[in-house]
């Protein structure tokens, strides 16, 4: 039924026999209109010679792969050999565990992984090249039933109709003087066939997103990144970290990787609420911060220089749920603990470049994933770093080379920030932010707005403006020109670039295209 309504790879079902009348998927075949035929073996009948009447009831059905699913007979080569391929699904991950009672083995041997196995089927039993498996967790307490529901669900629902797949696209070569399935195509790399994903829980979380959402985090232990999951909390006093935190603190982590100067950032529910980078921590704090100290409160704070003392003293001026940094000094640590549920990361581990960046900061982990219902997206990490020589001037105007610095501190802030985005910077610090809106017009008035009411000690007069998409219209420079912003990055493509750029040219303002975007939406 499974592969029936699936139809894995286009395939379809020419028939479905069995050798008992009263077997229920006959009911199930014809509720989706597949042809049913039953050929019972009597009780003294040789095996051959039900295999032939096996094959006289098939000889008019036209089918190109014989999948059996509990069968429960040893197939000779007298229909073997007159048939397509056969395969048949075993409940475990073979050689081991082979026969009937697969499940009672499992447990009586104590592993802890079991599984499926998809196969070619021969004259043995249990046997035959293997085209692919499926393993499953075995748990405390399992009995048969457990494990029987597990493997079929989570291991036989997946394996059986990707191995039906595979034939259905012509993508499977059987070698049998070695015994061996090659799949074309099934070559691992980033994006594999087959993804398996093994991950520890860390830790049970207090609650999801919401009160009445359960959660918990899991660990992969693989990671040399710098990481809040595997983060150490210095205040152990402190409450644990939350879903919303951990989720926060990893947006805080990966904006402030960008950088190799000392950067700052403040995150509030995984937008910026403010990025700087300065001399120092302390300085690039103070004018992150500036950005948005309303927005601030209750955020994220994270660096990519170990915290001292004078940034300490910043953070705790404000309320602040986290602080994430590569290490801390014993005063800081002082004084960040004044704080009893300040909690204080550290994701360092000794090791820094020439400019003191912490190694680990770099990017290593190369994919990021999204779960959805009933599947996940799976993408590469966007680790796009501009330069001078990929913008392009397209306005009369050119863009001076401070303004040139800041549009590229722009853009890799702008990466981190909810679509559709909009950031002002001067210099190498924030001065607004419009983030996740439906209209880029209205990200743009948003990032005035902000810079215009909650930016302490900065505006947007002679900002810069980066977009994370094309202006499909000229008003968001319009928009833009009334802030007073002076100099634009963004990635064109638009079908109205030209009227974009005459916007541009009549506000006399600078305007480089990246050529590509940075959209982020989760």
């Amino acid at each position: 039924m499974n592969v029936a309504d699936r139809a894995p790879g286009g395939a379809e079902l020419s028939v479905v026999l069995t050798n008992d009348a009263d077997a229920p998927v006959l009911d199930a075949a014809e509720e989706r209109g597949i042809p049913t035929e039953v050929v019972e073996r009597d009780d003294d009948e040789e095996r051959a010679a039900h295999e032939l009447r096996v094959l006289d009831a098939l000889e008019d059905y036209d089918f190109e792969l014989v999948c059996l699913d509990g069968y429960m007979r040893i197939l000779t080569d007298t229909f073997l050999g007159d048939v397509p391929t056969t395969i048949n699904v075993h409940p475990s991950l073979l050689p081991a565990f082979p026969g009937m009672d697969a499940h009672e083995q499992v447990l009586e041997a104590g592993v802890k992984t079991t599984g499926c196995t998809v196969h070619v089927v021969d004259e043995s039993v249990d046997d035959g090249p293997i085209v692919t498996q499926e393993p499953v967790p075995v748990y405390d307490g399992d009995d048969v039933a457990d494990l029987k529901e597990r493997v079929l669900y989570e291991g036989e629902f997946t394996a059986y109709p990707r191995a039906v797949e595979w034939f259905a696209e012509d993508r499977v070569t059987v070698d049998w003087e070695n015994e061996t399935v090659e799949v074309e195509g099934d070559t691992g790399g980033s994006f594999p066939d087959r993804r398996l994903v093994s991950n520890d829980r860390a830790a049970d979380l207090r609650y999801g997103e919401n009160p009445h959402q359960d959660a918990a985090v899991y660990a992969d232990r693989t990671t040399d990144e710098a990481s809040v999951v595997h983060a150490d909390q210095l205040n152990e006093g402190a409450k644990a970290l939350s879903y919303n935190n951990y989720n926060d603190a990893d947006g805080a982590l990966n904006l402030i990787k960008e950088f190799d100067e000392p950067a700052a950032a403040v995150i509030k529910h995984t937008n910026p609420a403010g990025c700087a980078t300065g001399d120092s921590v302390a300085e690039a704090y103070e004018k992150a911060l500036s950005t948005d100290p309303m927005s601030a409160f209750g955020g994220i704070v994270a660096l990519n220089r170990e915290c001292d003392a004078a940034t300490a003293e910043q953070i705790i001026d404000s309320f602040k749920e986290v602080v994430v940094a590569p290490g801390y000094t014993d005063d800081a640590l002082d004084v960040l603990f004044e704080k009893e549920n300040l909690r204080v990361l550290d994701v360092g581990d000794g090791r820094t470049d020439e400019s003191g960046r912490p190694a680990n900061y770099d990017v290593t982990e190369e994919l990021t994933e999204k779960p959805l219902v009933g599947g996940r997206l799976v993408q590469q990490r966007d680790t796009q770093h501009l330069t001078a020589d990929d913008l392009e001037v397209v306005t009369e105007r050119e863009p001076t080379d401070e303004q040139i610095e800041s549009m590229l501190f722009a853009w890799h802030t702008l990466k981190h920030v909810k679509s559709n985005g909009i950031l002002f910077a001067k210099g190498t610090e924030t001065v607004g932010i419009g983030m996740g809106q439906v209209s880029r017009v209205d990200a743009v008035r948003l990032a005035a707005m902000k810079a215009d009411e909650h930016a302490e000690g900065k505006d947007a007069d002679g900002a810069v403006m980066a977009s994370d998409a094309f202006f499909p219209f000229p008003d968001g420079v319009e928009e833009a020109a009334e802030a007073g912003i002076e100099a634009v990055i963004q990635p064109g493509g638009s079908k109205n670039d030209d009227m974009v750029i005459e916007a541009a040219n009549e506000h006399d303002i600078a305007m480089v295209m990246t050529g590509q975007r940075s959209f982020r939406h989760d």
